[in-house]
């Protein structure tokens, strides 16, 4: 008859507990990724999947629509999609001293058919110049 203490008890069920805690079934996005995955544990590697996030940022270059000699930038917009938007706010941020104003066809047209924002009020949440293209102000081009 085989006497356990209750230490190892407590040790052997923390383990035993720790095993599954730490078994979750892991949706891997593609079989290499888990064939790679396969071939580590086989070797006792411990790993963790897709456990954090590194920023990065991808180098581009931003032609602006109209340079005018007192330095401001226009950009013309008719449709202003996502991806145009994250570009300005990534041109602004990555120089802030560039001076870029928004020519709209429309700026009251919605940014999505989800959002109650208009180009106009995106525009001004973000510090950016705006403008209607039958509007443009005099003081923008001297």
């Amino acid at each position: 008859m085989t006497t356990t203490s209750k230490e190892e008890s407590l040790a052997w069920a923390k383990e035993a507990f720790d095993k599954l805690k730490n078994n979750k079934k892991i949706k891997f996005r593609s079989k290499l990724e888990e064939r790679v995955a396969t071939l580590l544990m086989t070797l006792g590697v411990s790993y963790e999947y897709e456990s954090i996030k590194i920023p990065y940022t991808i180098q581009h270059h931003y032609t602006p629509d109209f340079v005018l000699p007192n330095h401001v930038y226009l950009e013309a917009k008719g449709y202003w999609s996502a991806e145009d938007r994250r570009k300005i706010l990534a041109v602004k941020r990555d120089d802030p001293s560039i001076d870029l104003r928004m020519v709209f066809q429309s700026p009251y047209n919605k940014i999505s058919k989800r959002s109650k924002t208009t180009y106009a009020q995106w525009c001004d949440k973000h510090e950016i110049p705006w403008t209607a293209y039958h509007e443009v102000p005099l003081d923008w081009l001297i």
